[in-house]
């Protein structure tokens, strides 16, 4: 692994599970994601609150996969009048205990999508498709060190960074598990899985990131992994993210993903070959069992139109003799009607 760049620290701190001072940017957001996978009843979901204060809304998502197929999903952008919590829309994120224990629960109604690719055409997968009740409530415990806290200069101060251009200044995840009950009109299932949550906090747009792959994973309480390839807007991508083994993160160094399609450009599998600074290497394949695609649209300044798709699987992953569940999330602009990073071979 490289020697880490003398010219920036990494600072994390307690504090940082609350929210921080917004400033001056128009676009700051600071975001929440927790993500939860049962292997025994093969029913997961994932949920984000993203605070805009300065633009006076949240991005709160609720994402629900059943074990028939079924996609129970919600996405608003609430009023709020300041970044004080992560409580809106329904949606409650609460620190317990600093990187140690948090909360998730949510009541709301929530779409029912049998057939979940109609939400591509997201105003008609509303119009045909029935909304029910739907109660999260879901105690969340790190089972890992924590990864990534915010960048700053040698000497402590603050980036430079570009609102126009910035996704995130600071970043960190935790791999965990999660236990609660999630109840959909009259169905009620128990959950007892692992997952993996995240924050972030800084200028945020969609847009400021060509096309990312990212699969969080768990194979049970002690083994887990977050695979990361990012665009770098010139035809390459940087590869990264992390294993969780023997209660300590081991950096990715080398992380080549390999993805089949389907007619739409939607991930249906992955191939994924894994080095780290161990020494270690590793084989991971993924079988997606149920995708929403979802999507950001923005105007720019100069009055073009941009498309961000993310598209959302719930994924059976497989590393050796161990079967486990996670996320694989793909992020593209959507350029032409193709999704970019699909085009550029990834």
């Amino acid at each position: 692994m490289a020697a880490a760049d003398p010219a920036f620290i990494t600072r994390l701190a307690p504090g940082d599970e609350f929210t921080h001072d917004p400033g001056e940017a128009k676009n700051y957001n600071e975001s929440m994601y927790f993500n939860v996978f049962d292997a025994q009843v093969k029913t997961g979901g994932w949920f984000r609150i993203g605070n805009r204060p300065n633009e006076g809304y949240a991005e709160v998502s609720v994402c629900l996969y059943l074990p028939d197929g079924r996609v129970v999903f919600t996405f608003g952008r609430p009023a709020i009048a300041d970044n004080a919590a992560m409580n809106a829309g329904g949606l409650k994120i609460e620190v317990i205990e600093p990187f140690k224990r948090l909360k998730v629960s949510f009541s709301g109604k929530a779409l029912v999508l049998a057939r979940p690719l109609e939400m591509a055409d997201p105003k008609k997968a509303w119009r045909e498709n029935p909304s029910l009740p739907c109660t999260v409530e879901l105690d969340y415990e790190g089972v890992s060190p924590m990864y990534g806290g915010e960048t700053l200069k040698a000497d402590g101060t603050p980036l430079d960074i570009d609102p126009e251009k910035s996704f995130a200044k600071a970043h960190y995840e935790q791999h965990c598990s999660a236990s609660g009950v999630v109840t959909v009109g009259d169905e009620r299932f128990e959950i007892s899985g692992h997952g993996l949550r995240d924050k972030s906090w800084g200028p945020r747009y969609w847009q400021a990131i060509d096309w990312y792959r990212w699969c969080p994973m768990n194979f049970g309480r002690d083994f887990g992994m977050m695979l990361s390839t990012i665009g770098d807007g010139k035809g390459g991508a940087r590869e990264g993210g992390i294993v969780f083994r023997d209660g300590i993160y081991d950096l990715i160094t080398a992380c080549h993903i390999d993805s089949d399609w389907d007619e739409h450009g939607y991930q249906t599998a992955l191939r994924a070959k894994i080095a780290t600074a161990a020494g270690r290497s590793y084989e991971v394949t993924g079988k997606v069992l149920s995708l929403i695609p979802l999507r950001n649209r923005r105007t720019a300044p100069d009055g073009t139109e941009m498309t961000t798709r993310i598209t959302e699987g719930m994924t059976e992953y497989r590393c050796g003799e161990l079967v486990g569940y996670g996320l694989s999330e793909y992020l593209d602009q959507i350029v032409d009607g193709q999704p970019n990073g699909k085009v550029a071979g990834f």
